[in-house]
């Protein structure tokens, strides 16, 4: 029996055209990812739940434009109807946050995706541009819806509308806040995980049972304790920082003094959360 080798011809051959680096692998995550949210690309039930969502709050913007546009008050301004909508994104998130990175996990292709050129930091910058962005886009879009209401309405012409513009920026920029909180603590649940089920009910637990800490603490005899309540849950404390940059105590919260203390604790929180994002993928990119 001979021991020479034999080399099979089966066809491969070299790829000789532009290698197109890390950018285009980031931008394609990040493409891949935004369409994943809205179930893009997937069967129709994997649509169901965040269109009709989205259909949601398009509706709530329509009928808050009309009436407007009819009695000239609002229901919700920019602010108020990121706060009120913000209940149905917690469960947006719950749902889509675990299909960008626990599907993942579950299927065992980090591997492949950490093979050159792509980075943790890259895929981590990919998942959270894309859920933010779509967050954002929840909120945004519906913004917009009522501020087209309110431009048109206007009887003080372009005085009205750049008032109008003037009115939606700050709310556009409010809404950055929100999908900026709801996606750095999703996608770190969802990323330790990779059971959907598993990630999901962690989401709404620690946006949901969070909520009756604020409610103690708010009761307490000493007002320190009542004006640092909302810090002890991610939906009162952005409502804390609008009552803060807003100067307002007519929110339902109020926060005394100590204003700059929710700005800093939402800035820590976020950056906290991608920072343990960062670790968990690096971790994992290493294995």
């Amino acid at each position: 029996m001979s021991d020479a080798g034999v080399i099979h011809d089966i066809g491969y051959q070299r790829y000789d055209g532009p290698r197109l680096g890390r950018a285009a692998v980031l931008g394609a995550l990040y493409q891949h990812g935004l369409r994943a949210t809205f179930g893009l690309g997937r069967s129709a039930k994997s649509k169901i739940f965040p269109w009709g969502v989205a259909a949601i709050v398009l509706l709530v913007a329509v009928i808050n434009a009309a009436v407007r546009s009819q009695t000239g008050t609002w229901l919700f301004d920019y602010y108020a109807f990121a706060d009120s909508m913000s209940w149905l994104v917690i469960f947006f998130v719950a749902i889509v946050a675990p299909e960008l990175v626990s599907r993942d996990l579950r299927s065992g292709v980090l591997p492949l995706y950490f093979s050159r050129p792509l980075r943790a930091a890259d895929y981590v910058i990919a998942k959270v541009a894309a859920l933010a962005t779509a967050v954002w886009l929840l909120l945004g879009v519906p913004q917009f819806i009522m501020f087209l209401g309110g431009a048109f309405t206007t009887k003080t012409g372009m005085r009205g509308v750049w008032h109008e513009v003037g009115l939606l920026l700050p709310g556009w920029a409010y809404s950055v806040l929100w999908a900026f909180i709801f996606t750095s603590i999703s996608l770190l649940i969802a990323s330790l995980t990779g059971k959907r089920a598993f990630a999901a009910g962690g989401i709404v637990a620690v946006f949901l049972m969070t909520a009756p800490v604020v409610g103690v603490l708010s009761v307490l005899p000493s007002h320190t304790a009542n004006d640092l309540a909302g810090l002890a849950s991610p939906m009162s404390l952005i409502s804390g920082v609008e009552a803060w940059l807003r100067g307002r105590n007519d929110l339902g919260i109020n926060v005394g003094d100590f204003g700059v203390i929710y700005g800093i604790e939402a800035f820590c929180l976020i950056t906290a959360c991608l920072l343990l994002l960062l670790a968990r993928y690096r971790k994992v990119a290493s294995l």
